[in-house]
């Protein structure tokens, strides 16, 4: 089975599907899946505009609406899990994953399906350290914090998905694994991106919640994609037993869609050769979300996952043999997703422009229809219900001002990773947003793998095969996240002579009255999507 990866699309579904096409005329090669590995802007209207975590200038409606109303289809299965730049309210709707349009899935804050008999994981968001042991809190309307915290990976969802067992053909995550970089051509990846150099040497750049996933999934495939660059590593894991066999992952960043970019790799994947053609639920995984139901959170009190360290009466929430059998059972051994994408949004009319739309909290019948299927907790459902109960007594409102003047959003308990502590500034402050370098590779080199004529792009990428040695295991001593303002500060002096003389100096929402917060501007990546002034006021 061929298998299409993306990386970040922005929004330009087109401008991919395009280039499959091109693909196809040009090496006959047809995709029977396409994987998208987040930023992929599902925006229907204005209002899911408003929810995207860009400065004003850079919210362009793009295509997708064409797909949602149902003008296009896409011409190929799809699924995605979310980034950092997303219209959050709407994937918010599907937090156990959803069709967001016609054949396009989306895998929810973390998801599990199966095609073909392949096995497809994947977390949505980004790490940060300050917001990863709370709950799923945040609705429309977002204000200035929750309009970031909405994507932030929370503890929960890294939990459940280490209660899995079985094998993991792909997985996929929108940040890098921590440490990865050292599997690949470290000396590569530093010449193109020279910015990353201190967080590589200081084992910081990533995502130590992806590589505590990575070292348990231990997946055949990792695809990643966020920072904007190719990148291809091969880990040998560790085994526990003399009786398990050998694991290996091949892991492999996408660049983001752009013209003449090459943003998409071509995987042969060996599938069951007597399943059908549909998307469907993995079962084990929905024995792990059944048996985790009682763990959901949606508020913003921070909170560890159940361990054994004598705290908890029960701490192993993996899903046994009857578990999975009674899952079986309940859908009569049909494991089918069903087809039951609905609007629940006006969708944009070029013609019509609604700038004024705004987001409302939205309760998506799909998400309905999965909870009362498998008795979960509908969490849009329990956001509301807590909203409302603290609207009564005056104390939501309260919370939400306390949280618009706290800059960091972390006053909390100390969590498992050292705080974040980087303050908001114009720009999204997830973001690296480094210098674009490169990439003017006509789409007829984008890769096929395999075949006699197209080597696997793993196989000349990686440097060595190395076993991962503890000291890069991740720790509750893990250093910061992976977009650290220790980068910026390095960053500063030395990219400062690059400035161009077109450009203004960044508003921040802090520091003195002219904007001086005592860092240095630099040069940032993907800069001619996000890299502006912030307008929204």
């Amino acid at each position: 089975m061929k298998v299409a990866v993306a990386g970040c699309c922005h929004g330009a579904l087109d401008k991919m599907y395009e280039t499959l096409e091109l693909l196809q005329r040009r090496h006959n090669v047809r995709p029977d899946l396409l994987l998208c590995c987040g930023d992929f802007q599902a925006v229907r209207n204005e209002a899911d505009l408003r929810c995207m975590a860009v400065p004003a200038k850079y919210r362009h409606m793009q295509t997708f609406y064409r797909y949602y109303s149902g003008e296009k289809k896409a011409p190929v299965l799809t699924v995605f899990i979310g980034g950092n730049h997303e219209a959050s309210n709407h994937l918010q709707e599907l937090p156990y994953g959803g069709w967001v349009a016609p054949n396009i899935y989306y895998l929810g804050y973390a998801g599990v399906v199966r095609f073909r008999g392949v096995r497809i994981g994947g977390i949505s968001g980004i790490f940060k350290s300050h917001d990863y042991r709370k709950g799923h809190f945040e609705c429309p309307p977002y204000n200035q914090q929750t309009i970031r915290s909405a994507y932030h990976v929370r503890n929960i969802e890294v939990f459940k998905l280490k209660q899995l067992k079985r094998p993991m053909d792909i997985f996929m995550s929108h940040d890098w694994p921590r440490s990865i970089y050292h599997y690949g051509n470290k000396k590569q990846l530093l010449k193109m991106k020279s910015f990353f150099r201190q967080e590589v040497e200081s084992n910081t750049l990533g995502s130590p919640a992806a590589s505590e996933l990575l070292q348990h999934l231990k997946p055949t495939y990792w695809f990643s994609a966020h920072l904007h660059v190719k990148f291809a590593a091969f880990m040998q894991h560790e085994t526990n037993s003399k009786e398990e066999l050998p694991k290996a992952t091949k892991f492999l960043a996408l660049d983001k869609c752009l013209p003449h970019r090459d943003f998409l790799q071509i995987i042969e994947v060996e599938h069951d050769p007597n399943a059908g053609d549909s998307l469907e639920y993995d079962a084990e995984w929905i024995a792990v979300l059944k048996a985790t139901n009682s763990l959901v959170n949606v508020t913003q009190s921070s909170w560890n996952m159940p361990e054994k360290n004598g705290l908890h009466a029960k701490w192993d929430y993996s899903a046994t043999e009857e578990a999975i059998k009674e899952v079986l059972e309940e859908l009569n051994h049909n494991l089918t997703i069903p087809c039951n994408f609905t609007l629940t949004a006006a969708c944009y009319n070029p013609s019509k422009p609604q700038k004024n739309m705004e987001p409302v909290h939205t309760i998506n019948p799909q998400t309905t229809e999965f909870c009362a299927q498998f008795g979960l907790t509908d969490i849009n459902d329990r956001i509301q219900q807590v909203k409302e109960e603290g609207s009564g007594r005056g104390e939501y409102e309260a919370e939400e001002e306390e949280e618009e003047m706290d800059s960091t959003g972390s006053a909390e308990e100390p969590s498992e990773y050292s705080t974040d502590n980087s303050g908001l500034s114009s720009i999204n402050p997830d973001e690296i947003m480094l210098d674009e370098e490169g990439g003017d590779e006509d789409l007829s080199t984008c890769s096929v793998d395999p075949s006699p004529d197209h080597p696997p792009e793993f196989s000349t990428s990686f440097s060595d095969i190395r076993i991962m040695p503890d000291s890069m295991a991740v720790s509750s001593d893990d250093a910061m996240d992976s977009n650290n303002e220790e980068l910026e500060k390095s960053s500063a002096s030395r990219q400062g002579e690059e400035k161009s003389s077109t450009e203004r100096p960044l508003k921040r929402i802090s520091g003195d009255e002219n904007g001086n917060s005592g860092i240095k501007k630099i040069k940032r990546r993907n800069q001619a999507i996000y890299a502006a002034e912030d307008e929204d006021k």
